[in-house]
C-alpha cells in the first residue's frame, strides 16, 4: 500500500486537528471514538492513494458509507468532487454528533462533500463516478448483491469500486474479537452473552444486527451475473494488515490480547509474507476491486 506524499499527510492532519479541537470543545466525551475514526480516515486515505493518483482533481468520487465524513471532507479539500453516501444505521448512531461537528468545520473551510442520506441499496445513479470506495462498510449493508449492482451502475465505463471488509468464510468476527461457528445464527445462539454484553462497542446489539456475513464467494457470484463488472482480489492485503497490527498501537488495541500476541509472533518470524499464497476465498480480510469495463 503506497503512502501519500508528505504534503498530503500534513494537509490531512491539519484538517483532523481542526475537527479534534471542535470535538474537544463541544463533545469531549466523544474524543476516544473520534480518535478511532480519525485513525481510520488516515488509513482510508492511504488505502485509496494509488487510485486517487490516477484521477484528475475535480473527478467525481463516491465514498460508500462515509460515517463521520472525515475522509470525504478531506478529499473535497484536495479538489475532488466527492459524494458521501451515508445513512446512519444500527450500531452507529454516534456518527450523527461527530458528523455534525465535522461538517461544521467543513463549512468553515468550504469543503463540505455532496451528501446522499441513503443506503447503497437505494442508490439510483448511472455512470456518474470515476472511482468509488468504502472501508469496513460492506459487511453492514442490508443487501450485498443490490449494493454491488447499484454502485456498479453508478460508475463510468472504466471506473472502479475498491473496498475492504471482513471475509466471513474465515471463522473470526473482528468487531467482537471472537471466533465464529459456521453461521451467524449458530454463533449468536452459542455466544449470545458475549455478543450482547460486549463493553468495547457503543451499541453491541445494533452492530451485531447490522452484520451480513459477506464473503468472497458471494462477491464473485454477484459480479459474474453482471455483463459489465469484474472483481479482482488483492491477496497481499492481509500481509499489510498484519504489519499494521504490529506497528500501529491504536489499531492493535482494538484486537484481543491473544490475537495481538499471535500476529506479532507471525510478523516477527516473517511468516506473514507466505500468506499471500493463501487463496482470497479463505483469507480473513477482503480487498476487492470491482471494475466496470463492459468487455463481458
Amino acid at each position: 500500500m503506497l503512502e501519500p506524499d508528505a504534503r498530503t499527510i500534513a494537509h490531512m492532519n491539519e484538517w483532523l486537528d481542526l475537527v479534534y479541537l471542535q470535538v474537544q470543545e463541544q463533545a469531549p466525551a466523544l474524543l476516544p471514538i473520534y480518535n478511532i475514526y480519525a485513525d481510520e480516515a488516515r488509513f482510508g486515505r492511504r488505502y485509496i492513494d494509488e487510485e486517487l493518483q490516477l484521477l484528475d482533481p475535480g473527478d467525481n468520487v463516491l465514498e460508500v458509507g462515509a460515517g463521520a465524513m472525515l475522509l470525504s471532507c478531506q478529499l473535497a479539500r484536495e479538489g475532488f468532487n466527492i459524494t458521501a453516501l451515508e445513512p446512519t444505521g444500527a450500531g452507529f448512531s454516534h456518527f450523527s454528533c461527530l458528523r455534525s461537528l465535522a461538517l461544521y468545520c467543513a463549512d468553515q473551510l468550504d469543503c463540505r462533500p455532496n451528501i446522499i442520506e441513503l443506503p447503497a441499496e437505494a442508490l439510483v445513479m448511472s455512470e456518474e463516478f470515476s472511482f468509488a470506495f468504502s472501508v469496513n462498510v460492506m459487511e453492514h449493508v442490508d443487501s450485498v448483491e443490490s449494493s454491488i449492482e447499484n454502485i456498479g451502475r453508478s460508475l463510468r465505463l472504466g471506473g472502479k469500486y475498491r473496498f475492504t471488509c471482513p471475509n466471513y468464510l474465515f471463522p473470526y468476527e473482528p468487531h467482537f474479537n471472537m471466533p465464529t461457528l459456521f453461521s451467524k445464527s449458530l454463533t449468536e445462539r452459542l455466544l449470545n452473552g458475549y455478543i450482547f454484553n460486549a463493553s468495547h462497542l457503543t451499541d453491541p446489539s445494533g452492530t451485531w444486527r447490522s452484520l451480513n456475513w459477506i464473503n468472497v464467494l458471494q462477491i464473485k457470484k454477484c459480479t459474474r451475473r453482471s455483463k459489465t463488472l469484474r472483481a479482482t482480489f488483492n491477496r497481499g492485503f492481509l500481509t499489510q494488515t498484519l504489519e499494521r497490527v504490529n506497528d500501529d498501537k491504536a489499531f492493535a488495541a482494538r484486537r484481543s490480547a491473544w490475537m495481538r500476541m499471535l500476529i506479532r509472533l507471525v510478523v516477527r518470524l516473517r511468516l506473514h509474507h507466505s500468506l499471500m499464497l493463501v487463496p482470497a476465498a479463505v483469507q480473513p480480510i477482503i480487498d476487492c476491486t470491482i471494475k466496470k469495463d463492459g468487455s463481458r
